[in-house]
């Protein structure tokens, strides 16, 4: 079988315009990157203009397939045996997407800025970029520095400065940061305008309890004391500097995993915020400081921003205080808990606040001690990101954003060590960076599933067999994302319910993504 897909690799690449140049890792399964340069890097096949009939089916495999196009068609229904049939209802409408996206971290800046001009636009392309990428359009910012930075700073390092005289951007911003964002706005399909939402991971040093941006610890005083009304104060600051730069924000969570500042010992920047604290913050702070200055009073906030372990009773404590739950858009969330919380958590929480958006907003492989770090062409990677988006679309996630947009070959810099993984790894040298499999599973989903789509109904019989998700888009599209976790191929025939007479067969290779986009009739 590992023959049959070879050949039908090397057949399907005259098909993309710019293939992947592969470079091949040795280990117990097959290890695959796409190696790009300034003067070459591997393209989307475009979707062109689809018949009636059309499906456009791209497919990115452990086996070597990256982004592969093939075009197929519905026709008349067969009775097939040993067939499993997906069924799509675009009837059935649930969550608007917002899309899909990653962070402009001090470490994303570091790394861009070590190569070639033409390399760095080429990246940002990859990431921003509708016709020559796959399609981004969010991008998380940190509020000042995270362990993703060289050294913890503020915008506000001055002691006692309640009054915020001595409030400044960074280096860190003008050099690292804000170049990017700057260049990624103008990549963003002009009618899809760069949603941009801002975290902070702690205030200073000298308004914390424990004297440091490092290690757990909260404001000082009483929410309604000095230290608070100056912390609402900079979030304002904040959206003002970067305005005058040219960056206008989308949105704010209000404070990054506060559950960690819990923890004295905590090893990097962070500050706890329990939910009442935080209800109470935003109803008498931060709502009324943000809605009542022009810059920031459009801005989309949302609450949380931990792991969905303590989703549903954070959520709850907030939005249950009405004076808070009146500036509340959304609720963000991270993946590092994942497996200790059933995604249905995020069904139950939308059900109970139907009109707050729940997105993910953080989540990278390679967290784990004992996983640490990047590796090269591991296509388990690439299933675990397909997996946790299909998992939390299907559980009223409006979107997925992911960590640092790349990282070096040691999953770094990071001031404390906690390194990870990203979709793109810069290398060694003056002019490569490699594309790992993390990058196209996040391109089966944000090139075809913009702002504006809705998910739609899927039935799926075998859901212990492969995974899938559907979406109607803005252009009046369908699009069906399929993920296979396993070594077995399987033979599927896709139904559209407003097509009753006719259906399409693919097969879907073990270890695989499968985009297929057809137009509604």
């Amino acid at each position: 079988m590992r023959l049959v897909y070879a050949l039908v690799f090397i057949l399907s690449l005259a098909q993309s315009q710019r293939p992947c140049v592969q470079k091949i890792y040795p280990g117990a399964r097959t290890n695959i990157v796409c190696v790009c340069n300034s003067t070459y890097c591997d393209d989307f096949p475009p979707l062109g203009n689809l018949g009636i009939n059309n499906v456009a089916v791209y497919l990115s495999s452990e086996d070597g397939y990256r982004f592969n196009k093939t075009v197929t068609q519905f026709s008349t229904k067969k009775n097939a045996k040993d067939v499993i049939t997906v069924k799509i209802d675009a009837s059935q409408q649930f969550q608007q997407m917002l899309g899909f996206g990653g962070a402009f971290t001090d470490s994303v800046g570091i790394n861009l800025n070590k190569i070639p001009q033409n390399s760095k636009d080429t990246i940002l392309k990859q990431y921003f970029s509708l016709n020559d990428g796959i399609g981004y359009t969010i991008g998380r910012v940190p509020m000042a520095s995270c362990d993703f930075s060289t050294h913890p700073y503020s915008y506000a390092d001055v002691e006692n400065d309640f009054t915020l005289d001595h409030f400044n951007l960074t280096e860190e911003d003008f050099i690292l940061k804000i170049p990017h964002i700057l260049q990624a706005m103008k990549l963003t399909d002009p009618g899809e305008k760069l949603k941009l939402f801002s975290t902070p991971w702690s205030a200073p040093g000298w308004m914390k309890t424990n004297g440091q941006m490092k290690g757990g610890g909260d404001l000082k005083g009483s929410v309604n004391g000095q230290y608070y009304q100056t912390w609402s104060k900079y979030f304002v600051r904040f959206f003002e500097e970067y305005a005058k730069q040219g960056v206008n924000f989308w949105g704010t969570s209000i404070q990054n995993e506060p559950s960690s500042g819990l923890l004295p010992d905590y090893g990097w920047q962070t500050m706890s915020m329990t939910a009442a604290v935080e209800a109470q913050f935003l109803a008498q702070l931060l709502g009324p400081a943000l809605k009542s200055n022009n810059v920031s009073k459009d801005l989309k906030i949302m609450i949380f921003s931990d792991q969905r372990t303590g989703i549903k009773d954070y959520s709850t404590t907030v939005l249950s205080n009405p004076d808070a739950a009146k500036y509340v858009d959304g609720i963000a969330y991270h993946w590092y808990e994942d497996f200790l919380a059933d995604a249905k958590v995020l069904s139950e929480v939308h059900n109970a606040f139907p009109n707050v958006f729940m997105l993910p907003t953080e989540a990278c492989t390679g967290y784990l001690p004992v996983f640490r770090g990047v590796r090269f062409g591991d296509w388990s990677r690439a299933s675990q990101y397909a997996h946790s988006i299909i998992e939390d679309t299907l559980n009223y996630a409006a979107g997925w954003v992911d960590w640092n947009l790349c990282l070096d070959q040691t999953g770094g810099p990071n001031w404390v060590g906690n390194l990870c993984d990203a979709p793109i790894i810069i290398g060694n040298t003056s002019d490569v960076f490699y594309k790992q499999p993390m990058f196209y599973a996040l391109g089966h989903f944000s090139k075809f599933v913009r702002p504006g789509s809705y998910r739609i109904k899927v039935t799926n019989p075998a859901e212990n067999l492969f995974e899938s998700v559907a979406f109607t888009t803005p252009s009046n599209q369908r699009v069906l994302i399929l993920n296979n976790r396993f070594d077995a191929s399987q033979t599927i025939n896709v139904e559209d319910a407003k097509r009753p007479t006719q259906s399409v067969t693919v097969n879907l290779p073990g270890n695989s993504i499968m985009t297929l986009v057809w137009n509604k009739i």
